[in-house]
């Protein structure tokens, strides 16, 4: 099997992409993988829509084997003009596809969306498909007299080529595409997520929304079937972009052999970070043309399973930030970070402040939280991980520890390892004594130093008052973990000490799925925080 470039208006692009919806979710994402990923010819967005939509509750992903997940993200994404500003302030390349991934209730929104973003993109992908959210996707894209509707009045509204992306939901996917195509539609992208379905713990709906769309290994023959059906129904002269449980050579080639032009590959890069696939593509296309299985060893294995814990201790129950001690050890580096599941309220990420045992530390900001800090000694919920990197430094180096707030769980682990091999010293911030939790704990790992902005505990001020005051060695490493705005504050005075090699950040970003795959957490360089970080280099 060859692997080459296939022509789409008038760009020559290698035949590979990642799923709407998957790791380039951002636009500062989807610019950084266009442009350190060769392999990747075609940068589809996230589906946009007409106006912004929160989407659902987390958990909005799950893992029901391995290999395979189960979604229900909810069509999350900042309404198309927002994400048009976004576009006009990256620099996308120009030797790639620029796919824009497009929803609407009806036509006249799918060509309002399609209108306001046509001057950023190359082409449009209209999701005629998601399986989960009512009144959008599958539930238009089961009707051939819709998706007909649809796609003639984009076609015929803007000057770009029109992809109709189609669910497998449907036992007539190939008269669909042939309307599609009859419409005006210049290729097809099959297929969405299959289903729903629905994954239990214990009798639980893990997903918020009960039923999600399904993917990964479990739905490949599903997606090579609904490929070979639509090539049969369109003809050969039609692009087909082909996925659905695309993991190595085999199943690209038998994509190819239904009929696939372009090859899709998402859940395979659950766990990886952005040089993990990186050397994945380029091992997927080695094994394309050699007849090796390279890429296969380059998989992540994934653990997203739930265990429940019962709370055993709760330290300050009377404040709104809390420390909750569970009856169970869970073996972390540190750094790591873990979500915590109540079934039918929520989970959230937390940073793991003790792994033995498992501790957590909970500010009380929001519906989730709410309810986590209503728990009492002896209440039951569920964990799965940990994710996300872990940090090291040299052996016999100098430390600095700079919490703020909440921010403080998260160092507290760190202290505990790493004053094992080097001199530690933190820097506790909070806005009273109430909201400073396990200074003489921390004060067993190294030097502790105390502000307050009420003064009435340690020195009053912020952190960055006590940062400027603090002897600190030249050269000394930097873990930061706070509010964004404390972290904004603190890192020009840590570069007049460190080069930023030496400092690491972790901010609260939105991080929904923790394995990479959302593409939520992503900052400002376009970096995954969940599988590159949570402690982010200023570098």
């Amino acid at each position: 099997m060859k692997v080459e470039k296939i022509q789409i208006a008038g760009k020559e692009v290698m035949p590979f992409t990642i799923p709407s919806g998957i790791v380039t979710t951002s636009a500062q994402s989807l610019e950084k993988l266009a442009r350190e990923i060769p392999e990747l010819g075609i940068i589809t967005t996230k589906s946009i829509g007409p106006e912004p939509r929160v989407g659902n509750r987390e958990p909005i992903f799950s893992q029901y084997a391995p290999g395979s997940f189960v979604n229900a993200v909810g069509l999350t994404n900042p309404g198309c003009e927002k994400f048009a500003r976004e576009l006009s302030h990256i620099n996308f390349p120009s030797d790639k596809f620029l796919l824009a991934s497009i929803f609407g209730g009806n036509a006249d929104e799918f060509v309002y969306v399609a209108r306001t973003l046509e001057e950023h993109v190359d082409g449009f992908e209209l999701n005629l498909s998601c399986p989960h959210a009512k009144g959008y996707g599958m539930q238009l894209g089961q009707d051939p007299n819709l998706v007909y509707e649809i796609t003639h009045a984009v076609v015929r509204n803007v000057k770009i080529p029109v992809f109709a992306k189609l669910t497998p939901n449907a036992s007539n996917i190939g008269e669909i595409a042939k309307a599609a195509v009859n419409a005006g539609a210049y290729g097809i992208v099959a297929i969405n997520t299959v289903g729903p379905g629905c994954h239990m713990i214990d009798g639980y709906e893990v997903l918020t929304n009960k039923v999600g769309g399904l993917s990964g290994k479990g739905i490949t023959p599903i997606g090579v079937k609904c490929v070979r059906d639509i090539r049969q129904a369109v003809g050969e002269n039609i692009p087909i972009i082909g996925m659905g449980g695309i993991f190595n050579f085999n199943d690209v080639r038998a994509y190819a052999k239904a009929g696939a032009n372009v090859f899709g590959i998402g859940s395979a890069l659950a766990g990886m970070d952005d040089r993990d696939i990186k050397d994945y593509f380029v091992a997927l296309v080695y094994d394309i043309r050699q007849g090796t299985n390279l890429a296969e060893e380059r998989l992540k294995k994934v653990d997203m399973n739930y265990r429940k814990v019962k709370v055993e201790e709760i330290v300050n129950p009377d404040c709104n930030f809390k420390v909750v001690k569970t009856n169970e050890r869970l073996e972390s580096k540190p750094g790591q970070f873990v979500f915590a599941w109540i079934p039918g309220v929520g989970e959230k990420p937390f940073s793991i402040m003790d792994d033995s045992p498992l501790t957590l530390g909970v500010l009380e900001r929001g519906y989730f939280t709410r309810h986590f800090n209503s728990l009492k000694v002896g209440d039951e919920f569920y964990v799965r991980g940990p994710h996300g990197r872990s940090v090291e430094v040299p052996n016999g180096s100098n430390v600095v520890l700079v919490g703020g707030g909440c921010g403080i769980a998260g160092l507290y682990l760190l202290a505990k390892r790493l004053s094992e091999k080097t001199y530690v010293v933190s820097l506790l911030g909070a806005k009273d004594r109430e909201h400073l939790l396990y200074v003489e704990r921390f004060s067993r790992f190294g030097d502790v130093k105390i502000v307050t902005e009420d003064g009435s505990l340690g020195r009053k001020g912020t952190i960055a008052d006590l940062l400027r005051v603090a002897k600190i060695p030249t050269g000394s490493y930097f873990f930061n973990c706070g509010p964004r705005a404390m972290v904004e504050a603190v890192l020009p005075l840590e570069m007049q000490v460190s080069g930023g090699e030496k400092i690491y950040s972790s901010v609260d970003y939105m991080t929904r799925c923790g394995v990479g795959i959302c593409g939520s957490c992503a900052n400002e360089k376009g970096l995954r925080t969940c599988v590159e970080g949570p402690f982010m280099s200023a570098e």
